[in-house]
Protein backbone atom coordinates (compact mmCIF):
# COMPACT_ATOMS: atom_id res chain seq x y z
CA UNK A 1 0.00 0.00 0.00
CA UNK A 2 1.09 3.92 -1.17
CA UNK A 3 1.65 6.19 1.80
CA UNK A 4 -1.42 8.67 1.44
CA UNK A 5 -3.76 5.98 -0.29
CA UNK A 6 -6.39 3.45 1.62
CA UNK A 7 -9.77 4.11 3.17
CA UNK A 8 -8.71 6.79 5.08
CA UNK A 9 -7.32 8.57 2.02
CA UNK A 10 -10.15 7.67 0.20
CA UNK A 11 -13.06 8.82 3.01
CA UNK A 12 -10.80 12.31 3.19
CA UNK A 13 -11.16 12.33 -0.92
CA UNK A 14 -14.96 11.95 -0.22
CA UNK A 15 -15.71 14.48 2.18
CA UNK A 16 -13.77 17.22 0.53
CA UNK A 17 -15.51 16.35 -2.79
CA UNK A 18 -19.14 16.74 -0.70
CA UNK A 19 -17.84 19.80 0.98
CA UNK A 20 -16.99 21.02 -2.68
CA UNK A 21 -20.69 20.13 -4.12
CA UNK A 22 -22.20 21.94 -0.91
CA UNK A 23 -20.06 25.24 -1.86
CA UNK A 24 -21.26 24.75 -5.43
CA UNK A 25 -24.53 24.53 -4.40
CA UNK A 26 -24.55 27.84 -2.45
CA UNK A 27 -22.75 29.48 -5.71
CA UNK A 28 -25.49 31.92 -7.88
CA UNK A 29 -23.96 32.88 -11.30
CA UNK A 30 -25.73 36.56 -12.90
CA UNK A 31 -24.85 38.26 -16.15
CA UNK A 32 -26.19 41.95 -16.22
CA UNK A 33 -26.81 43.81 -19.42
CA UNK A 34 -24.19 45.99 -19.77
CA UNK A 35 -21.97 42.07 -19.38
CA UNK A 36 -21.23 42.49 -15.44
CA UNK A 37 -20.70 38.67 -14.13
CA UNK A 38 -21.77 38.74 -10.80
CA UNK A 39 -21.06 35.70 -8.82
CA UNK A 40 -22.54 35.58 -5.34
CA UNK A 41 -22.39 32.50 -2.55
CA UNK A 42 -24.07 32.54 0.18
CA UNK A 43 -22.56 32.38 3.63
CA UNK A 44 -25.68 33.22 6.54
CA UNK A 45 -23.03 32.77 9.46
CA UNK A 46 -22.54 36.28 10.44
CA UNK A 47 -24.43 39.48 9.43
CA UNK A 48 -21.72 40.55 6.77
CA UNK A 49 -21.04 40.71 3.37
CA UNK A 50 -17.19 40.52 1.57
CA UNK A 51 -16.91 41.21 -2.32
CA UNK A 52 -14.00 41.01 -4.53
CA UNK A 53 -14.22 42.90 -8.17
CA UNK A 54 -11.54 41.73 -10.57
CA UNK A 55 -11.31 44.26 -13.47
CA UNK A 56 -9.75 41.83 -16.45
CA UNK A 57 -6.81 44.72 -16.76
CA UNK A 58 -3.54 44.41 -15.70
CA UNK A 59 0.15 45.59 -15.80
CA UNK A 60 0.21 44.21 -19.34
CA UNK A 61 -2.17 46.03 -20.63
CA UNK A 62 -0.61 49.31 -19.73
CA UNK A 63 0.58 50.70 -23.10
CA UNK A 64 4.34 50.77 -24.57
CA UNK A 65 6.44 53.79 -22.76
CA UNK A 66 3.27 54.31 -20.44
CA UNK A 67 3.97 52.39 -17.65
CA UNK A 68 2.08 52.11 -14.37
CA UNK A 69 -1.66 53.77 -15.81
CA UNK A 70 -2.49 50.22 -14.41
CA UNK A 71 -1.96 50.38 -11.25
CA UNK A 72 -2.41 54.38 -11.47
CA UNK A 73 -6.58 53.18 -12.09
CA UNK A 74 -6.33 51.28 -8.96
CA UNK A 75 -5.56 54.10 -6.77
CA UNK A 76 -8.66 56.47 -8.86
CA UNK A 77 -11.12 54.46 -7.22
CA UNK A 78 -10.59 55.55 -3.78
CA UNK A 79 -10.03 59.87 -5.10
CA UNK A 80 -13.66 60.82 -5.25
CA UNK A 81 -16.45 61.23 -7.73
CA UNK A 82 -18.95 63.94 -8.87
CA UNK A 83 -20.39 64.02 -5.43
CA UNK A 84 -17.94 62.35 -3.12
CA UNK A 85 -14.52 64.54 -2.10
CA UNK A 86 -15.37 67.73 -3.57
CA UNK A 87 -17.63 70.65 -2.04
CA UNK A 88 -18.42 71.96 -5.86
CA UNK A 89 -17.91 69.73 -8.13
CA UNK A 90 -18.78 72.20 -11.32
CA UNK A 91 -16.33 74.79 -10.39
CA UNK A 92 -13.20 72.38 -9.24
CA UNK A 93 -13.56 71.03 -13.20
CA UNK A 94 -13.27 73.92 -14.36
CA UNK A 95 -10.18 74.72 -11.99
CA UNK A 96 -8.67 71.73 -13.21
CA UNK A 97 -8.88 72.53 -16.82
CA UNK A 98 -6.89 75.54 -15.74
CA UNK A 99 -4.65 73.12 -14.03
CA UNK A 100 -4.33 71.40 -17.29
CA UNK A 101 -3.64 74.31 -19.36
CA UNK A 102 -1.07 75.48 -17.28
CA UNK A 103 0.55 72.61 -16.78
CA UNK A 104 0.51 71.96 -20.87
CA UNK A 105 1.85 75.67 -21.55
CA UNK A 106 4.91 74.71 -18.61
CA UNK A 107 5.62 71.17 -20.40
CA UNK A 108 5.53 73.35 -24.08
CA UNK A 109 8.09 75.56 -23.13
CA UNK A 110 10.17 72.93 -21.36
CA UNK A 111 10.37 70.84 -24.20
CA UNK A 112 11.55 73.28 -26.61
CA UNK A 113 14.94 71.56 -28.58
CA UNK A 114 16.05 74.95 -28.84
CA UNK A 115 15.39 79.10 -27.47
CA UNK A 116 14.06 77.80 -24.26
CA UNK A 117 13.55 80.52 -21.84
CA UNK A 118 14.70 79.82 -18.30
CA UNK A 119 13.06 82.75 -16.71
CA UNK A 120 9.47 82.69 -18.90
CA UNK A 121 9.75 78.57 -17.69
CA UNK A 122 9.61 79.41 -14.28
CA UNK A 123 7.23 81.85 -14.48
CA UNK A 124 4.81 79.14 -15.68
CA UNK A 125 5.67 77.20 -13.16
CA UNK A 126 4.32 79.64 -10.24
CA UNK A 127 1.40 80.07 -12.44
CA UNK A 128 0.95 76.18 -12.59
CA UNK A 129 1.55 76.10 -8.72
CA UNK A 130 -0.83 78.93 -8.41
CA UNK A 131 -4.03 77.15 -10.81
CA UNK A 132 -3.32 73.92 -8.60
CA UNK A 133 -3.92 75.55 -5.11
CA UNK A 134 -6.70 77.32 -6.33
CA UNK A 135 -8.43 73.79 -7.47
CA UNK A 136 -7.53 72.12 -4.47
CA UNK A 137 -9.55 74.83 -2.53
CA UNK A 138 -12.66 72.55 -3.29
CA UNK A 139 -10.94 69.07 -2.21
CA UNK A 140 -12.16 67.30 0.17
CA UNK A 141 -9.37 65.11 1.14
CA UNK A 142 -10.27 60.95 1.82
CA UNK A 143 -13.97 61.38 1.93
CA UNK A 144 -14.50 58.67 -0.10
CA UNK A 145 -12.78 56.05 2.13
CA UNK A 146 -14.40 57.90 5.04
CA UNK A 147 -17.55 57.66 4.04
CA UNK A 148 -17.59 53.33 3.57
CA UNK A 149 -15.88 53.31 7.08
CA UNK A 150 -18.41 55.56 8.52
CA UNK A 151 -20.65 52.68 7.59
CA UNK A 152 -18.80 50.08 8.25
CA UNK A 153 -16.18 48.96 5.26
CA UNK A 154 -13.50 47.25 6.78
CA UNK A 155 -10.04 45.93 4.90
CA UNK A 156 -10.88 48.25 2.33
CA UNK A 157 -8.11 47.75 -0.25
CA UNK A 158 -7.40 46.63 -4.18
CA UNK A 159 -4.29 44.92 -5.56
CA UNK A 160 -2.67 45.42 -9.15
CA UNK A 161 -1.95 41.93 -10.88
CA UNK A 162 0.07 41.38 -14.20
CA UNK A 163 -3.43 40.97 -15.78
CA UNK A 164 -6.38 42.05 -13.58
CA UNK A 165 -6.92 44.67 -10.56
CA UNK A 166 -8.96 43.69 -7.58
CA UNK A 167 -11.19 45.85 -5.41
CA UNK A 168 -12.46 44.66 -1.85
CA UNK A 169 -13.48 45.47 1.33
CA UNK A 170 -16.34 43.90 3.90
CA UNK A 171 -19.58 45.24 5.39
CA UNK A 172 -22.31 45.11 7.65
CA UNK A 173 -25.37 43.34 5.60
CA UNK A 174 -27.59 46.49 6.60
CA UNK A 175 -25.28 48.35 4.06
CA UNK A 176 -25.33 46.48 1.03
CA UNK A 177 -27.46 48.97 -0.90
CA UNK A 178 -24.70 51.31 -0.15
CA UNK A 179 -21.91 49.26 -1.49
CA UNK A 180 -22.84 49.25 -5.42
CA UNK A 181 -23.76 52.47 -5.63
CA UNK A 182 -20.08 53.16 -4.08
CA UNK A 183 -18.77 51.33 -6.59
CA UNK A 184 -21.10 52.44 -9.61
CA UNK A 185 -20.13 56.29 -8.63
CA UNK A 186 -16.33 55.27 -9.07
CA UNK A 187 -16.62 53.81 -12.08
CA UNK A 188 -19.31 56.09 -13.82
CA UNK A 189 -18.75 59.58 -12.31
CA UNK A 190 -15.21 59.53 -11.08
CA UNK A 191 -13.19 62.68 -10.08
CA UNK A 192 -10.41 62.20 -8.84
CA UNK A 193 -9.02 65.96 -7.63
CA UNK A 194 -6.55 64.97 -4.81
CA UNK A 195 -4.99 62.26 -6.82
CA UNK A 196 -4.68 64.66 -9.51
CA UNK A 197 -2.74 67.41 -7.01
CA UNK A 198 -0.66 64.56 -5.62
CA UNK A 199 0.68 63.31 -8.76
CA UNK A 200 1.64 66.52 -10.09
CA UNK A 201 3.08 67.64 -6.59
CA UNK A 202 6.12 67.18 -7.36
CA UNK A 203 6.59 69.85 -9.71
CA UNK A 204 6.99 72.69 -6.83
CA UNK A 205 10.57 70.51 -6.08
CA UNK A 206 11.37 69.91 -9.86
CA UNK A 207 13.90 72.57 -11.60
CA UNK A 208 12.92 71.91 -14.54
CA UNK A 209 11.21 68.46 -14.81
CA UNK A 210 7.79 68.66 -17.04
CA UNK A 211 4.64 66.57 -15.63
CA UNK A 212 2.30 64.93 -18.12
CA UNK A 213 -1.19 64.66 -16.72
CA UNK A 214 -2.27 61.40 -17.40
CA UNK A 215 -5.61 61.67 -19.13
CA UNK A 216 -7.49 59.24 -16.30
CA UNK A 217 -6.42 61.75 -14.15
CA UNK A 218 -7.49 64.62 -15.74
Amino acid sequence: MFPGSGPCRRGWHAGQAQDLKSFEQRITTKVLPNGLTLIICERPEAPVFSYTTFIDAGDVDDPSGESGLAHMFEHLAFKGTSQIGTTDYAAEKVALEKVEAANNAYEAEYLKPVGRDEKKLADLKQAFIAAQAEAHKYVVPNQFTEVAEGNGAAGLNAETGLDETQYFWSMPENRLELWPGLRAAVSLTPFPASFTRSAMSSLKSAACAPIPIPSAAR
